[in-house]
């Protein structure tokens, strides 16, 4: 049974680290949606004010969200808003897109059992995902469904690149999945990229797999412009 990734979130574990859990959605939310200007120091008071809660969970969430690429720390200390580099979006796209086509035509194959297991993974997370279950942590589960799928051609080395360039572009593929429509379509479309796969058929599967890349690509960055787009709006010399 498909139990997940360790996503970090708080199932119980005392007071104080749920409080930090609530304040690092609440902040990550905000992030996402370009609702802090670029440009402004994100200060631990006001936002303890803002969220109602002491500067603590402010601090930790912060620092959570910083190792995630979602804020950068300030020269003169605190954080500010990342700003998503829309180009580089792209770049790496293209680099990740070319990662997984070269391991989708690998010459000895995929392993079977472990696409197999995958598939078994992915059609049992379809069944079992309530809906609003997943937000933008879900992308940690797309980077796994990506690395195993790439993992069964045997190649290790590129799937370490590609491991590699999740990391680069995951904070601003967190806004694939802020609906939930989009989490049920990738799953559907994972399901299918592997049964293709399975069944011997890779021009099919290479089609799938272009189409799932690029419909990804285009609501990351549209997503990401509307988010800049409200940053720069709202963006103050503070």
């Amino acid at each position: 049974m498909y139990t997940g990734l360790d996503t970090g979130v708080d199932t119980g574990g005392g007071t104080q680290r749920s409080l930090t859990q609530v304040a690092y959605d609440a902040l990550k939310h905000r992030l996402l949606m370009g609702e802090f200007p670029l440009g402004r120091r994100l200060g631990e008071v006001a936002l303890a004010e803002l969220l109602d809660v002491s500067r603590t969970p402010i601090r930790e969430a912060l620092t959570r969200l910083h190792a995630e690429g979602l804020v950068v720390r300030l020269p003169e200390g605190g954080f500010s808003p990342t700003a998503p580099d829309l180009h580089t979006v792209r770049e790496l796209y293209e680099v990740r897109k070319g990662l997984e086509l070269t391991a989708l035509h690998a010459d000895d194959g995929h392993d079977p059992a472990q696409l197999e297991a995958l598939l078994d993974d992915w059609r049992q997370l379809a069944v079992t995902t309530v809906e609003g279950e997943f937000g933008a942590d879900f992308v940690l589960h797309d980077e796994d469904f990506h690395l195993r799928l790439a993992g069964a051609s045997g190649n290790q080395s590129l799937t370490e690149f590609l491991a590699l360039v999740n990391q680069r572009i995951r904070f601003v593929r967190m806004q694939d999945f802020l609906t939930a429509d989009r989490v049920q379509r990738t799953i559907a479309e994972h399901v299918s990229i592997v049964e293709a796969l399975l069944a011997g058929d890779r021009p099919l599967t290479e089609t799938r797999l272009v189409r799932h890349l690029g419909v990804s690509r285009r609501v990351v960055e549209r997503r990401a412009a509307m988010a800049l787009s409200r940053m720069v709006t709202g963006r103050t010399d503070r």
